[in-house]
């Protein structure tokens, strides 16, 4: 739940909108955000942009004007606007008031969007024409919220249009609300890949110290050119010193993007950083091997969401200058990074062990953050003791504690107890990332799978990640997905695969037989007798590559191998 410090002191105070003016005050005009803005007769793509100095001021105005029609301090605030210059100066303004933004995926479905605005008790609606028609039509948050603000045209029941409040506001600079680090900064709603989406409470302080890991993490420099195509990580950039270049593209659909498109962005602006989901990046580098692109602008590029397979990091890497590196962190909405690996050392190194079964590498822990493995269970943990911690080698869960990590969900209680374990020698607590894994001698940590995906068979336990992997060393296996049938303990596990889209019309018979052969050389495999093949797995809508293996169990039910 949020706390709200009444008598903050003056080295507890800070707030992470605060990077906005420093950036302002340091780089004014430079470009802060670039926005694609349609395209002329001939296909070329037009733009819009703000400086910092001018998302400085913008956001002051808007900071002004919600302050006007009564959006104060600690009120939760749904922003339901997609990513322009608006959704920017937006932003930064809420956070200015100190108010709390709500940001959940519009795509995650009408029955999850309406039970995670009914939990998150919003004061305020800030939203586009269609996000408030669908507002009303479902009475979305219809018993606690109060204040309506329109971005873009004003509709009847729609309150205050963001044209008329920025009428009434002046050119002066807005006192950013002196937040203590502990205060609610915003509500997260995860992606839902395991269940609802729950909202994860945001302290000032996470964002800052997620601001000054990935500087650190990859030495990133202002005056740099991103290109990130998902909307919440475009506002690390500003807070960086980075320009953002928005995407022409669909982010609820980063699978189907338009890899040209992507393309012509990073020459545009020669763009030097890049974050994409694996479902974008094995898209774009499809395209970027067949024609023979080069993007040397970039320095790095950074993707995460679900583990990337070794064939898409080679593909992509095809493309980039030698010094450059795709770079997988790991972590969760809930703890963001954990820890972080490139591509040189997963194609020089770990891609082999992977392929064997042994996990997939996700390097090791961040700097600042302590990482234990703990025995699975799936019970609540009321408080740590250093007898909880495992010895190196051995598959447990993973937990982390560090200032980047969430303390709570919102509204969620229960949720919240299970994921949480208190630390008596820190004072603070542990994350439970519902994630299993294993460190090995050299101190880098394998991820193993969810622990809610684990098969539990009267032959033992079975996990995802390490299954899948030999299967998916077949050329005509896009991916795969471990699931069991039946009660836990006695589960019958299922591969399903996914062909590769060329490998569609392929004789079944004989690749299945192939794959059965490919698994019975594994200790691990050899017990799995089923085989599905399914037209195109069910996956996560924020990256499009969390397959939903509770669905694809549902589907498994009943059909014959």
């Amino acid at each position: 739940m949020q706390t709200t410090p009444s008598q903050p002191t003056e080295a507890t105070i800070t707030n992470i909108a605060a990077h906005l003016p420093r950036m302002a005050q340091l780089r004014p005009h430079a470009q802060a955000v670039i926005v694609p803005q349609g395209r002329d007769a001939d296909g070329r793509v037009s733009y819009t942009h703000y400086t910092f100095a001018q998302l400085n001021q913008q956001s002051d105005r808007i900071a002004q004007g919600l302050q006007s029609i009564g959006i104060t301090r600690g009120m939760r605030s749904v922003l339901m606007v997609q990513p322009s210059l608006d959704f920017f100066a937006l932003t930064f303004a809420i956070f200015k008031l100190g108010a709390i933004p709500v940001l959940v995926d519009p795509g995650m479905g009408i029955k999850n969007l309406k039970t995670c605005l009914a939990e998150a008790e919003p004061e305020a609606f800030i939203g586009i024409p269609k996000a408030h028609l669908a507002r009303l039509l479902l009475g979305w948050g219809k018993p606690t919220i109060k204040k309506l603000v329109c971005v873009g045209p004003k509709l009847p029941m729609c309150g205050t249009s963001l044209r008329e409040i920025l009428q009434g506001a002046s050119d002066s600079s807005f006192a950013i609300a002196a937040t203590a680090l502990e205060e609610t900064a915003a509500i997260l709603f995860t992606s839902g890949s395991t269940g609802v989406p729950k909202g994860v409470v945001y302290s000032h302080g996470n964002f800052i110290a997620q601001v000054e890991a990935l500087r650190q993490i990859y030495n990133i420099e202002p005056g740099e050119i991103d290109l990130p195509t998902f909307p919440l990580f475009a506002l690390f950039a500003p807070a960086l010193g980075m320009t953002a270049i928005i995407p022409d593209m669909d982010a609820t659909r980063p699978a189907n993007v338009d890899p040209r498109k992507i393309i012509e962005a990073v020459e545009n602006f020669g763009v030097t950083n890049m974050f994409g989901s694996p479902a974008l990046i094995n898209r774009v580098g499809r395209y970027g091997v067949e024609h023979g692109i080069k993007l040397p602008s970039l320095r790095r590029v950074i993707s995460a969401g679900a583990p990337v397979p070794a064939v898409v990091l080679e593909r992509f890497s095809s493309m980039l200058d030698l010094s450059a590196e795709i770079f997988t962190p790991y972590g969760a909405t809930e703890s963001l990074p954990v820890a972080s690996i490139g591509s040189k050392e997963i194609l020089g190194e770990t891609r082999a062990r992977t392929d064997q079964g042994c996990g997939v590498c996700v390097g090791r822990p961040v700097e600042g953050l302590r990482l234990e493995i703990i025995a699975i269970n799936d019970q609540p943990i009321p408080t740590w003791c250093d007898d909880l911690s495992l010895p190196v080698a051995e598959v447990g869960e993973i937990i982390v504690q560090g200032p980047q990590v969430t303390a709570s969900y919102f509204n969620r209680a229960e949720s919240t107890a299970l994921a949480k374990i208190a630390d008596p020698h820190s004072g603070g607590f542990f994350h439970r990332m519902g994630d299993l894994g294993y460190r090995d001698q050299q101190g880098r940590i394998w991820f193993c799978g969810r622990k809610s995906h684990r098969v539990l068979t009267t032959e033992g336990t079975l996990f995802t990640i390490p299954c899948e992997a030999v299967f998916n060393t077949h050329p005509l296996v896009f991916r795969s997905a471990l699931v069991g049938l039946g009660q836990p303990g006695t589960h019958t596990p299922v591969i399903c695969i996914e062909l590769e889209a060329e490998a569609k019309n392929s004789d079944k018979a004989r690749v299945r037989q192939e794959l059965l052969d490919l698994g019975a050389n594994f200790l691990h495999t050899k017990g799995i007798k089923t085989l599905l093949f399914h037209p195109a797995f069910p996956v996560d809508i924020r990256h499009n590559a969390k397959i939903f293996r509770e669905k694809l169990a549902v589907w498994a039910i009943g059909r014959k191998s």
